[in-house]
């Protein structure tokens, strides 16, 4: 695990974030999933700052580890909550918030899915209020 401190080039919030190294933040970066968290803007980068990285073996870590274990646990938690209660439409994101705005189709459950950076940005010119959340991958599935 590395932690980095990253910075909205838009609102300059610096934040950190926890990655499973240094390539899943590249992949993140390059697919468009980071984002701030305080005005929703994809335009992140990595400030500068010393390497936290942590090592199982490196008892002076045991509580960095335990901190993400706890985490990763509550992502998943919310995960199950979304899955339980939300509809899941894909790719199909932008599409089905569309219609739920504009046609009022569907309102008595939410939707959940995947959407670009650019029909997030259309969605929330729109009008179209929506969130992004971590995602963990459920190994056991």
């Amino acid at each position: 695990m590395i932690k980095y401190s990253l910075i909205c080039k838009d609102c300059n919030l610096t934040f950190e974030s926890w990655f499973g190294s240094s390539k899943e933040y590249e992949k993140l970066k390059r697919k468009n999933f980071l984002n701030c968290h305080h005005c929703n803007s994809m335009n992140i980068q990595k400030s500068l700052m010393a390497p936290n990285l942590i090592n199982k073996k490196n008892i002076s870590n045991d509580k960095e580890i335990k901190k993400f274990n706890k985490f990763k646990k509550l992502i998943s938690k919310y995960q199950k909550f979304i899955k339980k209660n939300f509809k899941y439409v894909g790719n199909n994101f932008a599409y089905e918030a569309r219609s739920i705005h504009y046609n009022k189709k569907n309102k008595e459950k939410g939707i959940y899915g995947t959407a670009s950076k650019q029909d997030l940005k259309e969605l929330k010119e729109e009008g179209i209020d929506t969130q992004i959340i971590p995602w963990v991958e459920d190994k056991n599935n």
